[in-house]
């Protein structure tokens, strides 16, 4: 072999490991157990879909999916950690977007919006305003009413349902008191125990409807639930607010492109497993789509804008 034929082997030998070596990469990774950030507290809805959704992943995996509660700020302290998180994939995020679509137009926060990627959706969020079955009122226009002779108190979880409740409330000229939770495991009692009157449920409220113990006074959500089929929406009573939110799996910016793949086929796998679904649909009342990135980095940046076109007005 002379010299010339010995560079042209070794050029080829180097290219081929070299374009081999990213899906090499993707069949071995994860080496190392992974973890799954919630930004809400446990015992809610977001908590509920993610320890299953944690396991049907590490099953897919082939490491665990350890889950990790960093509630705050209607999930603002988790994302502020997300973005300082090594980007490797082994930590991402599970929960919902209006942490990225309004929280930082309405206060400050250590992140933004194309600080991390939008890797897929496994649910469309439910959100809703709930009250006791044991109050004297069951529907929105109920609580309107009675709130116009009464003061009230309300149990918020995230910047943006206070923002909207407030609002409401200055146009109805209601008397209202806002009670802080850090999800829907700290709501529900409040709400059973009559501490406060109604309140913003992100999907905890499908755990006590069947019972008759809570009601679905309204949805937050742009269209009414599936779910709950006789149940308005807040736009459908003359209010101008609704809620686009999507269960999603968030990464920093700087992940690998190969470890986004492993990311988003294990999310495809389960988006189809029984007990994703079971837990999902059966339980939360979500219901279970699959969105790939192209179209989740699409919908955050529109809503983004959407929603500051609104505060704007």
């Amino acid at each position: 072999m002379n010299r010339r034929t010995l560079i042209a082997t070794t050029l080829a030998t180097t290219l081929a490991a070299t374009l081999a070596a990213p899906a090499a990469m993707a069949a071995d990774w994860p080496t190392r157990p992974l973890t799954m950030v919630i930004g809400f507290a446990p015992g809610g809805s977001t908590d509920i879909q993610g320890r299953v959704l944690a396991r049907v992943m590490e099953e897919y995996l082939g490491q665990p999916v350890n889950v990790v509660n960093q509630p705050g700020g209607g999930s603002a302290v988790a994302f502020t950690r997300l973005k300082n998180t090594t980007p490797d994939g082994y930590t991402f995020l599970f929960g919902g977007t209006t942490a990225l679509t309004f929280t930082p137009i309405i206060t400050a926060v250590e992140y933004e919006i194309d600080d991390f990627e939008y890797l897929a959706a496994v649910a469309i969020g439910q959100n809703a305003i709930v009250t006791s079955a044991e109050q004297p009122f069951a529907t929105f226009d109920e609580i309107i009413e009675y709130g116009r002779e009464n003061q009230m108190t309300y149990a918020q979880q995230t910047p943006l349902d206070e923002a909207i409740i407030r609002a409401i409330a200055e146009q109805e000229g209601l008397d209202l008191a806002i009670v802080p939770t850090g999800g829907g495991g700290g709501m529900a009692p409040l709400v059973l125990g009559r501490e406060v009157d109604f309140a913003y449920s992100g999907g905890t409220h499908a755990q006590y409807t069947p019972t008759g113990e809570m009601v679905v006074a309204a949805f937050m959500s742009a269209e009414r639930s599936p779910f709950y089929p006789d149940v308005p929406t807040l736009m459908e009573l003359g209010y101008d607010f609704a809620i686009e939110d999507y269960r999603s799996i968030i990464v920093p910016q700087g992940v690998p492109d190969e470890v986004k793949a492993r990311l988003i086929s294990a999310a495809e796998h389960a988006s189809t497993a029984q007990a994703f679904i079971d837990i999902t649909e059966g339980n939360t009342f979500f219901p279970v789509v699959f969105i790939g990135q192209e179209e989740m980095e699409d919908s955050v940046r529109r809503i983004r804008t959407a929603t500051e076109e609104v505060m704007a007005d």
